[in-house]
Parts: structure tokens; C-alpha cells; sequence
């Protein structure tokens, strides 16, 4: 059976090949060979999986026994080590029991409830930056909204202050450039700048509490919960929830310039947004993908994973995969009934910052439907950002009204 597998996804083109940069543009044809004709695929040249049905990722996602965390995320082996975070272990790379535990310590804060608290303030960011562009008439809608806006809302929940959080893009920059690049060394400095900087963060929080998650945290006291933790909280914040926003809104609004029937169905019907944020989110699926190890060997497709072997989860393929979705999976509908997506991942490790995410999307599209009805971005030119997991324009031209 495995013969056969192989000889098929051969003769078909399945292969599973990084993305960065420019070949990023594209990757859906790929997926879909993939999904075809060999669904559980492995890639020799590193010796790590790739599932990419909806059925075979959701299940994954949900068995945190079988697919486990706590090895790290991307598909590279020894990987806390090379990043430098053996002690510091980030909340997404801990597996429960230990997770629930902390989870529900930093959950409290991420609630719809708490998290609509934010909105005067994510709004008036937004309305101050689109005016920006509207002034101008055209501008990179990347550089002045969609990367310092999520920015804006990290900060606010880890207390850090204004001057700040230009910080934040440094950091991010290096650790997405570095996984890219296979940098190991390149990816502790900026791990190591970012934790030092927290360490002196949160002692200045023990002095002087604010009303953020890391005061929050160290309020509990440093026996229930180590400093190492908190750091590890801190990172993953700042190197998940700033350039995944950012690509969930530089590709919806692509969608929305190459989809103005689209546009005009929520223009006319704007209680339709929350709904079309959705669809925004399966269809940019911003982490493209993301890995866990085996912790004992798994049958899938007729093939044997052995245990130990990192499996790439492609959530961005089970998003577009046809079984699930139907025959116009890959098409933009901004009415179209999405429920699960994978775009946050599934079970223990749901995004923690969904909520966040969706409100940000929905301000910011709000916004620009209501001041730049006519906007449009030039996909074409376009350009995209380093990294093999998180799919995302690191600039994109905006026009305030471009006829559409």
C-alpha cells in the first residue's frame, strides 16, 4: 500500500515544500495535490508529516495525547533548545495537564466580555490611521494599520508601555526570519533580547501593578506562578498575536478588492461582517500550519508514523479541503456558514487570542467600509513576508478609492 502511495504522489506532483517570501503567493495548488493524493506525506529531507484533509487535521488537533505540544511547534527537531526556551516554555508548547492549569490562569483576560472592553480604544487607533491614509489617498495599508494596530492591542494586554512597542516588530521580525532561515543562533538573540526585556518588566509590575495580564500574573505570587512561565506567556504573545492579525487582514483585503460582488453583498448587508470575518479567517488562514510530535506511532492513509516524528498540521489546506467545505471551497463567500474552522486550531490549544482577533478584524473592516467604501489594494504588488508558518504581506498598496 505504501508503494503505491508514494508512486502515486509522485506521478502527481504531491510534495510538501516550504513557503516563504514570494513562493507564499500561491501554495493552493499544492495543498490540493496534497489532499488528492497523498494526505499523509512524508518529507525526507528533515524526516517530519504532513496531514492536510480537514478530518485527518481536526482530529489531530483535538488528540494533544497522540499529537504532542510540548516538542515544540514548527517541523525542525530540538527546537526549544535551538530557540532558547528549555526553561521558558510558552503556553503553546505545553501539553495539559500542565496547560489547563495556566491557561485558565491567563484566560481570564481573554473572555469576549474583557476583550470588548478594549474596543473604544482599537477603534480610535483605527480611525486615526485609516484618516491617515484617506488624507493621502493611497499609502502601504501594511505599514500603517495592519502591522501596528495588533501591536497596539499586545501591549495593551501585557502592560507594556507606548514608547515601547516598536519593540515588539523587532522581535517578532527576527524570530519569524530566523525559523525561515534556519537561523538557530539568530532566533536566540531575539529570544533572549525579548526575554530580558520582560524579566524587567514584570519586576517593575510586582512594584507597580497595572491593569494588564503580566500584573495579573505576578499579583497571583512568584511559588504559583514562576517567572519562567510568565516569560514564556510573554513570548508568545508577542511572536504569535502580532503578524498572524496582520496576515488575517492584509488577505481580506485582497479578498475584498478581488471579490467586490462580495463587497457589495456586505456593503448592502452589514450584518452579514461577523459572518464574512469567518470566511476571511478560513480562507487567509494566516498559520498556515503547525506541528506536533508523535508520542506513539500513528496509522494513517495506509502509513505508519512512527512515534517521535514531527507532523505538520496544514491548517490552511483542511480549510480549503472540498470534503468539508464543498466544491467552492476555494471561493470567497462572505455568507457562507464555516463552522469549525481550523484557522485557530481545535481542543486544548484553541487560539487564546481568537476573540481579540475577530474584534480587530471587525472594527477594522468596519472602518474602512464606512470612510474608504471605494478602497482597493494591489495584491500583484504586493509583497510577502519571511517565514515557513505564517502567511502574510509585509506590504501592500492601498488606494482610498479605487472605483471598486
Amino acid at each position: 500500500m505504501m508503494e503505491r502511495m508514494d508512486s502515486e504522489a509522485f506521478e502527481q506532483g504531491a510534495a510538501f515544500v516550504p513557503r516563504a517570501r514570494e513562493s507564499w503567493r500561491s501554495p493552493w495548488e499544492m495543498y490540493a495535490r496534497l489532499r488528492d493524493h497523498d494526505p499523509a506525506h512524508h518529507v525526507e529531507a528533515g524526516d517530519y508529516w504532513v496531514l492536510s484533509r480537514f478530518d485527518d487535521v481536526f482530529a489531530a488537533a483535538r488528540d494533544h495525547e497522540t499529537f504532542s505540544s510540548a516538542e515544540g511547534l514548527t517541523f525542525e527537531y530540538d527546537e526549544r533548545r535551538k530557540a532558547g526556551l528549555t526553561e521558558a516554555a510558552p503556553i503553546v508548547m505545553m501539553d495539559p495537564p500542565e496547560h489547563t492549569a495556566f491557561r485558565r490562569l491567563v484566560g481570564k483576560g481573554f473572555t469576549p466580555r474583557h476583550v470588548q472592553e478594549i474596543e473604544p480604544a482599537v477603534r480610535a487607533f483605527v480611525v486615526d490611521r485609516i484618516e491617515r491614509l484617506r488624507e493621502r489617498g493611497s499609502g502601504d495599508i501594511v505599514a500603517e494599520l495592519l502591522k501596528p494596530m495588533p501591536s497596539f492591542v499586545v501591549a495593551f494586554y501585557l502592560g507594556v508601555p507606548e514608547r515601547d512597542w516598536a519593540r515588539f516588530d523587532g522581535w517578532t521580525e527576527g524570530i519569524v526570519a530566523a525559523n525561515s532561515e534556519g537561523d538557530a543562533l539568530r532566533a536566540g538573540d531575539a529570544v533572549a533580547e525579548l526575554l530580558t526585556y520582560f524579566s524587567e518588566l514584570i519586576e517593575e509590575k510586582r512594584r507597580n501593578p497595572g491593569d494588564d495580564t503580566i500584573s495579573a500574573l505576578v499579583a497571583t505570587g512568584e511559588a504559583d506562578v514562576p517567572l519562567m512561565q510568565v516569560l514564556g506567556f510573554a513570548f508568545t504573545m508577542v511572536a504569535g498575536g502580532n503578524d498572524t492579525t496582520t496576515g488575517l487582514l492584509s488577505t481580506g483585503c485582497e479578498l475584498l478588492t478581488r471579490f467586490p460582488e462580495q463587497r457589495a453583498h456586505l456593503f448592502a448587508d452589514p450584518g452579514l461582517l461577523p459572518t464574512a470575518v469567518e470566511e476571511m479567517l478560513r480562507l487567509s488562514s494566516p498559520v498556515q500550519g503547525l506541528a506536533r510530535t508523535t508520542t506513539r506511532s500513528v496509522e494513517l492513509h495506509g502509513r505508519e508514523i512512527p512515534e517521535g516524528r514531527k507532523v505538520l498540521l496544514l491548517y490552511a489546506s483542511a480549510n480549503r479541503d472540498p470534503r468539508k467545505f464543498g466544491e467552492t471551497a476555494e471561493e470567497f463567500e462572505v455568507d457562507r456558514d464555516v463552522t469549525p474552522i481550523m484557522t485557530f486550531s481545535y481542543g486544548a490549544h484553541f487560539c487564546l487570542g481568537a476573540s481579540a482577533a475577530r474584534l480587530q478584524a471587525r472594527v477594522v473592516l468596519e472602518e474602512l467600509l464606512e470612510r474608504c467604501p471605494r478602497f482597493a489594494v494591489d495584491h500583484e504588488a504586493g509583497t510577502f513576508a519571511p517565514g515557513h508558518y505564517v502567511r502574510r504581506y509585509e506590504s501592500l498598496p492601498f488606494v482610498a478609492d479605487g472605483g471598486v
